[in-house]
């Protein structure tokens, strides 16, 4: 694991960019699953504006690691955020990007979704693999949509699972552990003081720490990156940061 601190959130995104597209630039085609939420939404502003002719976007594939089950133009959809941060600003062929469909009943999408993974990813160890899996975090230690009432799910034999939210009963459709840990790479993006206790507990390995659903990503490659800001990172120990 390694553990990289920023002073804030731009900067984050920064170096964040500059190391997704050092590692995108070595391959002729390129698998990433996308993450939601506030951290990944600056990323794609800070990819978009500052770094986009420095990629071949011909050879990125777009993914997503979850997808609230709501139509692709509602506001709580995370390809809509994407397309409006990142997609819309780039010039990367329709082709190239596999949306999880929101709109579809949940339990045939997360299996559509897991035989087009099958299908369109290259295989490692018999799964499908990503080059690079981004995460985000949420303050309970959730990751993707695995939730720590249905840390179960993690484990589950299947690419895909059907999540609920703990207080909305919202559905979403989650990459589970196995293709997560399958990744060649997977890098959380985390920030915010909020996120800081959870953090400390997952990377520090402290008392209880396996409760939560992002202490379980452990890549099989160990290539495994947490880009934290000062806020996030404030609780853990100085030799970590």
């Amino acid at each position: 694991m390694e553990v990289k601190v920023y002073q804030n959130k731009t900067k984050v995104a920064e170096e964040f960019s500059k190391y997704m597209i050092e590692k995108s630039a070595k391959q002729k085609t390129f698998h990433i699953a996308l993450s939601g939420g506030s951290t990944p939404k600056i990323v794609f502003d800070v990819l978009a504006e500052e770094f986009a002719n420095e990629v071949d976007w011909s050879t990125i594939h777009l993914y997503w690691g979850d997808e609230r089950c709501v139509a692709p133009d509602d506001a709580e959809s995370n390809y809509k955020m994407t397309v409006e941060h990142l997609i819309s600003k780039v010039d990367i062929p329709e082709q190239n990007i596999h949306r999880i469909k929101g709109e579809n009943d949940p339990k045939a999408e997360a299996k559509r979704y897991g035989d087009l993974l099958d299908k369109e990813l290259p295989k490692e160890l018999g799964l499908p693999q990503f080059d690079l899996v981004i995460l985000g975090m949420g303050d309970d230690g959730h990751t993707a949509s695995i939730f720590p009432h249905e840390i179960n799910l993690w484990v589950s034999p299947d690419n895909c699972e059907v999540a609920i939210h703990p207080e909305s009963g919202q559905r979403r459709v989650s990459l589970t552990g196995r293709i997560i840990n399958n990744a060649k790479t997977v890098a959380f993006l985390v920030t915010g003081e909020s996120k800081a206790e959870k953090v400390k507990i997952i990377i520090d390995r402290e008392e209880g720490y396996l409760e939560y659903p992002a202490s379980h990503v452990a890549p099989k490659t160990k290539d495994l990156v947490w880009f934290l800001d000062a806020a996030a990172a404030k609780l853990l120990t100085s030799s970590q940061s």
